[in-house]
């Protein structure tokens, strides 16, 4: 059986994001499910429930990766308690939508009793010179979820150009223990 990559594109990134998706899949050798969300109808609740949906069916050797605006959306449904979520996810170029950030409360994770950290394992991308989500949103976000591991890659911009190998390389690492010293150690990672 293949395992899947459930990929959630970022806004209006369907088609943008598809070139990521299919290189991280080819790459992974995992069959892609990246299913088209609204360009129109963006609140929190129109694109969460179908990630819902799509994260339901995945089994616990899937594989999870989010872009951009689909990064928000994800996490903050990951953190969502009473309900099966996978071990682990990856989350590439994810604006930080709090007072801090970009300001918009409807996206913004703010970590409380009903929105804790997640439990998922999560790792954190941006390339450095990245010209739609500053890096500086990088920081705020290790911040807001400190148990994440975090990636910064020099370059690759928003759509992370030249970078499916180095990402995907990252995602293999997802099922070795957190600081198994064979990998020896990476200077992009914190």
């Amino acid at each position: 059986m293949v395992g899947r990559l459930l990929f959630v594109h970022g806004a209006g990134g369907f088609v943008d994001d598809a070139e990521l998706a299919r290189g991280l899949a080819q790459t992974l050798e995992l069959e892609l499910r990246m299913p088209e969300l609204s360009d129109s109808a963006m609140g929190f609740e129109d694109w969460a429930e179908p990630i819902r949906q799509h994260l339901n069916q995945l089994g616990p050797e899937d594989v999870v990766v989010s872009h951009s605006f689909g990064a928000s959306i994800l996490v903050r449904v990951l953190a969502e308690r009473g309900r099966e979520h996978p071990r682990r996810a990856a989350l590439l170029a994810m604006p930080d939508w709090t007072s801090r950030g970009w300001d918009v409360t409807d996206y913004a994770f703010t970590e409380s009793e009903s929105e804790p950290e997640p439990e998922t394992d999560l790792t954190l991308f941006h390339c450095r010179d990245d010209d739609v989500v500053p890096v500086s949103h990088l920081a705020l976000n290790s911040a807001t979820f400190p148990s994440a591991t975090v990636v910064a890659f020099p370059t690759g911009g928003h759509q992370f150009d030249g970078m499916i190998d180095a990402v995907a390389a990252e995602i293999r690492r997802f099922g070795r223990p957190r600081g198994d010293a064979s990998t020896g150690p990476d200077p992009r990672r914190r």
